[in-house]
């Protein structure tokens, strides 16, 4: 048994003051991430602060018709909410295909885009880690690599972000709400995670104290299609070893904008950027997703056992963008 104190925030500023004074502090919210690793003595927090009964568990439609999400709303209940079902159905699925419906039933919003990017080596604390000890070592380069990355790695570390809700989101531009000492932040969510570069301990640009309110996000575009497909293992309680996140806006038979982002192939979700650009303004067609997709991966780099990953992306994203635009393609 390792000891810990608990309390529970009265205001956000008060668990904002709170954890910032401590060093050895961390918040609890859903506690899903949080307490596995705890009883697992991957990270070992002296004092809790419970921020899940905070008044932020609303979602609200904004004025210029985006969408406010509380830090502590619960991901089942954001994923049969009916403006995220309507407006933004890529996140109604992506969080529908994460975990387990017990899991999505107490993890919340911030804890969802707070969760640990991670591998089997990470949680077993007998092998080296250099993202639960720096410097230690990675085990995983040389070991058992079927679910790491092929984009954005380092020497340090090669482990992938495990939330199916934060690629939604990145596709999305969201912007996360951080309450510090100093007030009230907002981050893009684009800017919100990191790659591992020699610093795989640090998941995100959050600074200690620094406390998730909610997420902004804006509003979708007229006559955008967007979804969400994963590909796993299992069909349940699984990481993807591919996700796709995709929003596309059809005029006349041309892409007017894409938005797009995977899972499973990075530190954090990946921002297709390449893909994007390589669709707008063209003629949606088979030929032009393998050439926007290709120019995407040309600079994937998988290890000794995950080179499948590579093609696997290619036919998941291809097949995502065959989806949305069935019946406009001639």
């Amino acid at each position: 048994m390792i000891p810990f104190e608990y309390r529970r925030a009265a205001t956000a500023h008060d668990a904002v003051a709170t954890v910032s004074a401590r060093p050895d502090a961390a918040y609890l919210g859903g506690g899903t991430n949080l307490v596995d690793h705890m009883k697992l003595g991957v990270t070992g927090p002296r004092l809790l602060v419970d921020v899940s009964r905070l008044p932020l568990a609303e979602v609200e439609e904004t004025a210029d018709g985006g969408l406010r999400i509380g830090a502590a709303v619960r991901n089942s209940d954001l994923a049969a909410h009916p403006l995220v079902r309507t407006r933004y159905p890529a996140l109604s699925r992506a969080l529908l295909a994460g975990a387990s419906g017990q899991l999505r039933n107490l993890a919340t919003t911030a804890g969802n885009l707070l969760q640990r990017t991670r591998c089997p080596y990470f949680q077993d604390v007998t092998t080296p880690c250099n993202k639960r000890e720096p410097g230690s070592g990675c085990s995983a380069i040389g070991g058992y690599v079927r679910y790491h990355a092929i984009l954005g790695a380092s020497e340090q570390c090669v482990a992938t972000h495990p939330s199916d809700m934060a690629v939604a989101m990145t596709m999305l531009d969201a912007r996360v709400v951080v309450q510090d000492v100093d007030g009230t932040k907002r981050i893009p969510i684009a800017d919100f995670y990191r790659l591992p570069g020699d610093r795989p301990d640090l998941d995100t640009v959050l600074s200690h104290g620094q406390l998730i309110t909610g997420v902004e996000l804006p509003a979708p575009p007229t006559g955008a299609r967007s979804t969400y497909r994963k590909v796993r293992d299992r069909a349940s309680y699984a990481f993807a070893l591919v996700s796709v996140a995709a929003e596309l806006v059809l005029e006349s038979g041309e892409i007017a904008s894409a938005r797009i982002a995977l899972g499973g192939v990075a530190h954090k979700p990946w921002r297709a950027e390449q893909a994007e650009a390589a669709l707008e303004g063209a003629k949606a067609s088979e030929e032009m997703f393998v050439r926007a997709v290709r120019a995407e991966l040309a600079h994937a780099r998988p290890l000794d056992g995950n080179e499948f990953k590579v093609e696997l992306a290619q036919r998941t994203l291809v097949a995502t963008l065959r989806t949305l635009t069935e019946g406009t393609r001639r």
